[in-house]
């Protein structure tokens, strides 16, 4: 009887077995599809947190205080898990790091700042630079999001006058037996050639979005192409590029990372570019090879000769940080300029479309009625 009851007993040893293996499978499905935080959302919590922090309150109190009654459930549990593992005797950079939803730039960082006592500086740093970033980023949206959605409105406007208007005023004339001569004939052949190509047209209009926003060898191959033609994207872009990476090179080099590390980390953020491999290659050779760092910026990356002038002076005056901040305030000024004219120039780019399309729906649509009306007039008496 006893050895029935043992034998029926399952083996506690072995049961979890498969329900561990089922369990890590479901976390690294769910691992896999974590997200990183938006800059909005990092904007808000490093100045919450750099704020606390200059108040004297310690990092795990901060990080409960900020994530109570926060409305946004994934940050709040989070920076629970964060708080956790440091209460658990983890490193901050450690505990930022496992929650797989901070950059490898945060994390350095908020090393640096921890190994050197001013992790509220870092805090501060931090979201002065995504600010910086999220400022860009909405003017470049305004300058490129809005005309192409008007032009978009406008387009399907002109395709549905050549395909629904016109064709009903072909109609009345074919009814009255007048034919088309002319301008109506004009507008008439037009209307059968958007009818034929449109489907062509839009489809392939949307197949070479999803490709451009899906390849970024496509979106370089193209962006490349515009920035040869077009003096001024290529000013802009470039400007914008070395702006990013040198503002957070010298944000991480001045809160005390190594000078090899900080080019490395600052080049994730022009990830996605040519100037992304450039930068890599040129901390190596700094690193490994032994060459001035300026020696490094001209022989292995395209970024402009007033970098490596200023770097040079940097190395040889022993004030890089000095240098690397007056770069990136120069740089930042270039930006906003160039892209105010970028700006300018495309809303006049696309009043002249829009004029030349909203020419093309009155001719395509009223003028044949115009054209036509006196020929229907006499048909009709």
């Amino acid at each position: 009887m006893t050895s029935t009851t043992a034998a029926a007993k399952p083996n506690p040893a072995a049961t979890p077995a498969k329900p561990a293996v089922a369990q890590g499978s479901f976390s690294f499905l769910k691992q896999s599809k974590v997200k990183p935080f938006t800059k909005k959302q990092l904007i808000s919590l490093f100045r919450g947190l750099g704020s606390m922090l200059r108040a004297q309150i310690n990092t795990a109190d901060a990080l409960k205080y900020y994530g109570q009654g926060l409305q946004d459930k994934v940050m709040s549990d989070a920076l629970t898990k964060i708080r956790e593992d440091i209460n658990a005797g983890v490193s901050i950079h450690e505990a930022f790091k496992r929650t797989g939803r901070f950059s490898d730039m945060v994390i350095g960082l908020v090393q640096a700042g921890s190994d050197a006592g001013q992790l509220h500086e870092a805090f501060t740093s931090l979201a002065s630079r995504f600010s910086s970033e999220l400022h860009f980023n909405k003017a470049i949206k305004k300058a490129t999001v809005m005309p192409g959605v008007i032009i978009s409105v406008l387009s399907g406007a002109f395709i549905f006058s050549q395909l629904s208007i016109v064709p009903q005023v072909q109609d009345m004339l074919k009814q009255v037996s007048q034919s088309p001569d002319g301008m109506t004939a004009i507008a008439f052949k037009v209307s059968a050639l958007t009818k034929a190509l449109w489907p062509f047209v839009v489809g392939g209009a949307i197949a070479a979005g999803i490709t451009i926003w899906r390849s970024d060898k496509i979106r370089n191959l193209i962006l490349g192409l515009g920035m040869s033609k077009w003096r001024l994207l290529r000013m802009m872009i470039l400007s914008l590029r070395q702006m990013t990476f040198l503002s957070t090179m010298r944000m991480l080099h001045a809160n005390g990372i190594n000078l090899a590390k900080s080019i490395r980390v600052a080049a994730n953020s022009v990830k996605g570019t040519p100037f992304y491999q450039e930068l890599r290659d040129a901390s190596d050779k700094y690193e490994h090879s032994g060459v001035p760092l300026s020696t490094a910026f001209a022989k292995y990356t395209s970024v402009d000769s007033q970098v490596v002038h200023m770097l040079s002076i940097g190395e040889k005056s022993a004030s890089l940080d000095s240098q690397l901040a007056m770069l990136s305030q120069m740089y930042e000024e270039d930006s906003e300029n160039y892209m105010a004219s970028f700006t300018a120039t495309v809303n006049f780019l696309v009043l002249l479309i829009a004029v030349g399309l909203i020419a093309a729906v009155f001719v395509g649509t009223f003028l044949p009625i115009f054209l036509m009306g006196p020929k229907m007039m006499n048909s009709g008496i």
